[in-house]
């Protein structure tokens, strides 16, 4: 059984998602990982961001394995650096990427085959599987997200401003939405969850029953 979870940077989609697949004991596919990855692999090769085709190039030619604690590059350990705020800005440059999409979607396919997962990303639930037993968009108001993720990278580290965050939101939210490859659209069968004013457990309780109604018998 698959289970998507797709929707906008920071409504809590990996962590929902991890401790989702934990409750359910399926696997689980941090997809937006794959995307920082080959950004931070170009950015330390010292990529030119115009030539999209030697970035799908290095994309097809990279080792990547994604666990759902650990991120590697051709067996490096990159799981903090992927995270952070430069690697997030430059994202898009292989988020917008056809030829690169093109590589990570069969990856992901491939990463699932006949296993049971959660996967969550931006088009998880339109184009990578489109056939997905149970689809879920998870939303929260811009600001609301925008605090979670001022937040998140003060914890590690990184601080910034809640209208920073806001501000670079707006922007990603905008481009994800307009892009003509995997745009971030919920599929026309997902089922909408709101996440303001809900802790990360109830979240995930509600999660958990939309899953088991859908399960096989």
């Amino acid at each position: 059984m698959i289970v998507t979870i797709d929707g906008p940077a920071g409504a809590g989609k990996s962590t929902i998602a991890r401790g989702l697949a934990r409750r359910l004991g399926f696997r689980f596919l941090d997809t937006g990982a794959m995307y920082r990855a080959v950004t931070l692999a170009a950015k330390q090769r010292g990529h030119d961001w115009s030539q999209q085709e030697k970035l799908a190039e290095l994309a097809g030619q990279l080792r990547l394995d994604v666990s759902e604690n650990h991120v590697a590059v051709d067996g490096q350990d990159v799981t903090r650096e992927i995270r952070t705020a430069e690697i997030t800005n430059l994202t898009h440059y292989a988020a917008n990427n056809p030829g690169v999409r093109a590589v990570l979607v069969e990856l992901q396919r491939a990463a699932a085959g006949d296993h049971d997962f959660v996967t969550e990303g931006r088009d998880q639930g339109t184009i990578v599987f489109p056939h997905a037993e149970c689809k879920i968009f998870l939303t929260a108001s811009p600001e609301e997200r925008a605090r979670r993720r001022a937040h998140e990278l003060t914890e590690r580290g990184q601080p910034i401003t809640v209208e920073e965050v806001l501000r670079r939101q707006n922007e990603r939210d905008a481009s994800d939405a307009s892009r003509s490859v995997g745009p971030m659209v919920a599929a026309g069968d997902a089922i909408q969850v709101p996440t303001d004013g809900l802790s990360p457990e109830e979240v995930l309780d509600r999660l958990e029953a939309i899953v088991r109604e859908k399960m096989p018998s």
